[in-house]
């Protein structure tokens, strides 16, 4: 099959084919490695000052069911755990990627793609950094220097989404080190993409750059889409905009692809985290669904309907593609790679703001959520990493954090 094919599907070698940003109102072996993967689980120590200290537990907003007595039915509680969710203003925020070397990752995601790197938080004591990068609309400029307060301030409440790149010291030096990039036996993780108005002529000026393909746009049965590999061999798609596109950008950060086992699940999933389902293509043997966070104000029309696909490669901002092989849903045993186990870490997560980390936990866990972390465990509290039906960690932060620096976590004395 074609390089498109072996993109979209798991291993199972099945058919593939393969959002709203304003910086100012729209803009993680070892325990190192765990980390980079969650945010800081146990290295929690890393992270703040005694100035950041702040007390979070409460009571819960939603009661477990086991300690229901007959008072709210199970459909009652559903409903009032919908609407907490709804009062959240849930905002997809991050797509989390662990690379070897950021001096590399950095410059090809500014260079090619024209990101910019808007926060940079270090952990030296720990060994690894963050950097989180994000596309501007042409014409708005971002002045806050990586790494200061002010960036700080703007990345954790910002509405737009970012690329958080996760390096541990040392990988760089080491000539046997790589990241597993996805799209073997079983990976969830598929691509990153970037939407542009020329597919063919932008194909072109990454070749001519020195940019390894995986896919031309006129290579195997699909055409006009291209997929490059990044430095770290994940694949990055290459789309084409809707032609009537507003967009002044060459380059738009347009997905996040992951597979998925049942949809019925994991689409709730995820408009109960403030998505919105804009679209959905039915092939014979797969389907995708595409979501995205869309501002106030800005409606989707129906997901199957003739405008869904022009609406989605008109947003600005990513959508999360879910790609679903048909029949994985009736396999109990079937089970995809997370890109957190051993030796397949490469992908780590995305992430959520929201207006209150725990309020928004409840919710979850009263839908019927696991945790890989929760608000209050570890040493930084304030932070939890919920598991999605597939198991993929999903971020949960507070939006706007816990100080005057607007950090999202905080330690225990």
């Amino acid at each position: 099959g074609s390089a498109a094919t072996a993109n979209k599907g798991s291993s199972r070698s099945v058919a593939r084919s393969s959002p709203l940003l304003s910086l100012s109102a729209r803009i993680s072996r070892s325990a190192i490695l765990l980390l980079g993967a969650v945010w800081g689980v146990s290295l929690c120590s890393a992270f703040s000052s005694p100035a950041a200290l702040r007390p979070l537990a409460r009571a819960r907003a939603f009661p477990r069911p086991s300690t229901l007595r007959g008072g709210a039915s199970p459909v009652k509680m559903t409903d009032a755990a919908v609407s907490a969710l709804a009062a959240q203003r849930c905002t997809w925020q991050q797509t989390m990627l662990r690379v070897k070397d950021p001096k590399k990752s950095v410059a090809f995601y500014q260079e090619h793609f024209g990101m910019t790197l808007i926060d940079k938080i270090e952990f030296p004591q720990y060994k690894f950094d963050l950097y989180f990068m994000t596309t501007i609309p042409k014409g708005e400029s971002f002045s806050a220097t990586p790494g200061s307060d002010e960036a700080h301030k703007n990345l954790w409440t910002m509405d737009g989404t970012t690329l958080e790149l996760t390096h541990n010291y040392g990988t760089e030096d080491d000539a046997d080190f790589k990241h597993h990039p996805g799209n073997a036996e079983k990976d969830g993780f598929g691509h990153i993409a970037f939407n542009t108005a020329d597919v063919y002529a932008a194909s072109a000026k990454l070749e001519a750059a020195g940019v390894a393909f995986k896919k031309k746009p006129d290579d195997g049965r699909m055409k006009g889409l291209a997929f490059v590999y990044d430095p770290d061999g994940y694949w990055v798609e290459i789309v084409k905009r809707a032609d009537d596109s507003k967009i002044e950008n060459e380059y738009n950060l347009s997905q996040t692809m992951l597979r998925v086992k049942d949809p019925s699940k994991s689409i709730p999933f995820y408009q109960n985290l403030g998505m919105t389902l804009c679209r959905e293509v039915h092939l014979s043997d797969f389907s995708l669904y595409f979501l995205a966070t869309l501002p106030a104000g800005i409606s989707a029309p129906d997901p199957k309907g003739e405008q869904a696909a022009p609406f989605v490669k008109n947003l600005f901002g990513p959508v999360l593609e879910l790609t679903h092989n048909h029949g994985t849903e009736n396999d109990a045993a079937f089970q995809q790679f997370n890109g957190n186990e051993e030796g397949k870490t490469g992908f780590g997560h995305i992430g959520f703001l929201c207006e209150d980390v725990s309020g928004t936990c409840d919710a979850l866990e009263t839908l019927g959520a696991t945790f890989h972390k929760k608000p209050l465990a570890g040493n930084m509290k304030g932070l939890a990493f919920v598991n999605d039906p597939d198991g993929y960690r999903i971020e949960i932060v507070k939006r706007g954090g816990y100080d005057a620096k607007a950090t999202p976590y905080y330690f225990e004395q």
